[in-house]
């Protein structure tokens, strides 16, 4: 442990992969088109028609986040947590630090589950990936050696599980309307039904009703209240997301993204070696395959008025259409990095990647101070496409001061303590005079 803290470091500037650093702030920035629609709405994530306006422009920005960011931007972050496991390991490894590899890597990952916490209870962000990521990053370790061919095997396997849940999980629904429907009939005779049918009624109720503008404005006047009545409001709901749900989806959605992701940094598509031909390969199949699924998914949910039923339908091919479109972004972005154009655009993203942890946890904080009762009480104030103000708001202001504050520190403030704690010693913070000179 002693040598661990002593002779092993942080990812120092040299060895940093900038084209890494710039996918990452764009994939951190893209994050926060989805998730202010969880900050900022009630209940009108992925149904429109709860809240935010369903209609006009309002409708328009739902469309493109569905057919484009829905699930993506997660992806790309995904895929690069997964590429720094490999960067971080191999780096350790070479330098000869042995079994201290682990004692680091596991200390890092379960530091950052509890900044996950910190930003759910703390921050208010019931949306939180960290957490998750720290979850299934604790598996990913064994998987470091692992070949190419090992790596897109299981992540194949856990994305065909979750298609196979998903799909099982509308037919259930659907032979339950069917029982329901024989049961209506049944009743509309005027005979008895069993106990069990009735049963059966109120679960279909229970599954088709949408929440009611009771409910609606219930919730917007409990976010308006102050920050521990919003903190123990959100107990519940946090609970749900750190338990059932990373079992039940996130283990198909992030665990897989993450091994292909370290697949990726093994075939060095990620390092932007591979040339242009397959970035381009990649982007068309990527779109070709992907945006097609996502317009099927979205055309079906607005023909049927974001029913219950019909959201399970689309979620049988979200996975697909998630996976490709990722893909797609992938081979532009490259693309984009491998072009050399706006580079001062390019500087100042890769900055925004270098302070993701900072720049991730200031989202919540921002938004939470926005939207709730302690700060200026907008939660389900704003149309839908009013909060991208906000969203603008944010990416301009964190384009701008990343790059300046990197010329004078080494970190952000929450990778300062991430690296500190994981080493087990402070670390140097402020840029050397010699360093700013060079």
């Amino acid at each position: 442990m002693n040598q661990t803290k002593i002779k092993y470091s942080p990812l120092n500037a040299s060895e940093r992969i900038d084209s890494l650093d710039v996918i990452r702030g764009i994939a951190l920035l893209g994050i926060l088109l989805m998730n202010i629609n969880g900050m900022g709405l009630p209940f009108a994530y992925s149904d429109p028609t709860l809240a935010g306006g369903a209609d006009g422009l309002n409708l328009k920005v739902w469309i493109v986040n569905n057919m484009l960011f829905e699930g993506t931007m997660r992806g790309l972050f995904t895929l690069l947590f997964g590429a720094g496991v490999i960067l971080l390991t191999s780096r350790l490894e070479k330098s000869g630090a042995g079994i201290a590899t682990a004692d680091i890597y596991y200390r890092r990952t379960l530091w950052l589950l509890l900044f996950g916490i910190v930003n759910v209870y703390i921050f208010l962000w019931h949306g939180d990936i960290l957490y998750p990521y720290a979850i299934f990053g604790l598996m990913l370790f064994p998987f470091r050696n692992a070949s190419v061919r090992k790596l897109f095997l299981v992540a194949g396997i856990l994305i065909f599980l979750g298609i196979i849940w998903d799909a099982a999980d509308y037919h259930s629904k659907l032979n339950l309307q069917k029982e329901v429907t024989e049961i209506q009939a049944i009743k509309a005779l005027e005979n008895e039904i069993t106990k069990t049918q009735e049963d059966k009624i109120k679960e279909w109720d229970k599954f088709t009703t949408k929440h009611t503008k009771e409910e609606v404005d219930e919730l917007i006047e409990k976010m308006h209240q102050s920050y521990f009545t919003v903190l123990f409001d959100k107990v519940k709901g946090n609970q749900f997301m750190q338990t059932w749900l990373p079992y039940r989806l996130w283990v198909w959605d992030i665990l897989s993204f993450m091994l292909i992701g370290m697949a990726f940094f093994k075939l060095r598509i990620f390092h932007g070696d591979r040339s242009n031909r397959f970035y381009l390969i990649m982007l068309l199949l990527g779109y070709i395959i992907g945006l097609p699924i996502n317009y099927y998914e979205t055309k079906m949910l607005l023909g049927d008025n974001f029913h219950a039923l019909t959201i399970l339908k689309a979620d049988q091919t979200y996975q697909i259409g998630r996976f490709f479109t990722t893909m797609g972004h992938v081979g532009l972005l490259m693309l984009f990095i491998k072009s050399g154009s706006l580079r001062f655009l390019q500087k100042s993203l890769a900055a925004v990647g270098k302070l993701a942890l900072t720049n991730y946890l200031m989202h919540s904080i921002v938004t939470s101070i926005i939207f709730y009762g302690d700060g200026f009480s907008m939660f389900g104030m704003l149309q839908r496409y009013e909060l991208y103000y906000i969203v603008a708001g944010l990416w301009i202001f964190q384009l701008i001061y990343s790059p300046i504050y990197l010329k004078y520190f080494l970190y952000g403030p929450a990778e300062w303590i991430w690296r500190s704690l994981t080493y087990g010693k402070s670390q140097r913070f402020l840029l050397r005079k010699t360093t700013l000179s060079n």
